[in-house]
């Protein structure tokens, strides 16, 4: 589990980043999957430990700070422009009206999506709602079946159905990627054989996909 969850950040990210590093980090996450599984819950082992697995390799990623802070600024100037473009064209913009946008050939553009792959990792135990309004709920309380207090659970549904109505406003291609990625599982080197386009190309479709979802939630 560990090799797979790892693998698969692994391939969002700079070849500067060792897959070691990912697997070392990892195996916190599953020692702490071990130790804090509750086996009365509806919920499978392997999903538990799936996502402890990732949270503990993306806190450890982020411990590193590898991740420029140019890169960090290009990320939530992106953001930013779609943000603009998306209240003032009244739906999600397309690779070339952002980066016309951002005075970049489309060429320009795609290189910089792939330069920002990997800056949209996130850690699992960041709130999800602000805790000055009293909540304490967590991006891992979203996708691990956990036992929510009643404000927590109408939040989660609320967030859930946020986050469906926003990939729903995506354009096609980028809605299926996303579900080749997060719901089949498939490598970006698979999609890749089905949209029949290179694998960094897919990359491109993943991080602006992630992107815009970022400055719609945001």
């Amino acid at each position: 589990m560990v090799k797979y969850v790892a693998g698969r950040l692994a391939m969002n990210l700079p070849s500067s980043v060792d897959v070691g590093d990912l697997e070392s980090f990892g195996f916190f996450g599953l020692l702490d999957a071990l130790e804090k599984y509750d086996a009365e819950r509806n919920t499978k082992f392997e999903t538990y430990a799936t996502t402890r697995i990732r949270g503990a390799i993306i806190d450890g990623l982020r411990s590193l700070d590898w991740v420029p802070r140019s890169t960090r600024s290009k990320a939530r100037l992106v953001e930013s422009q779609i943000h603009e473009l998306t209240n003032e064209l009244g739906r999600t913009p397309t690779n070339e009206e952002v980066a016309t946008a951002l005075g970049l050939s489309l060429d320009e553009y795609f290189g910089l999506l792939s330069e920002l792959k990997g800056a949209n990792l996130f850690s699992l135990d960041e709130a999800a709602a602000s805790e000055q309004a009293g909540e304490n709920l967590k991006i891992l309380d979203l996708v691990v079946d956990q036992e929510l207090l009643p404000d927590q659970q109408l939040m989660e549904k609320e967030s859930v159905e946020e986050l469906a109505a926003a990939i729903a406003q995506l354009p096609e291609r980028e809605q299926l990627v996303l579900a080749l990625y997060y719901r089949e599982d498939l490598t970006l080197k698979e999609i890749g054989h089905v949209l029949q386009v290179s694998e960094s190309r897919v990359s491109q479709i993943h991080t602006k996909a992630l992107m815009t979802l970022r400055s719609k939630l945001s």
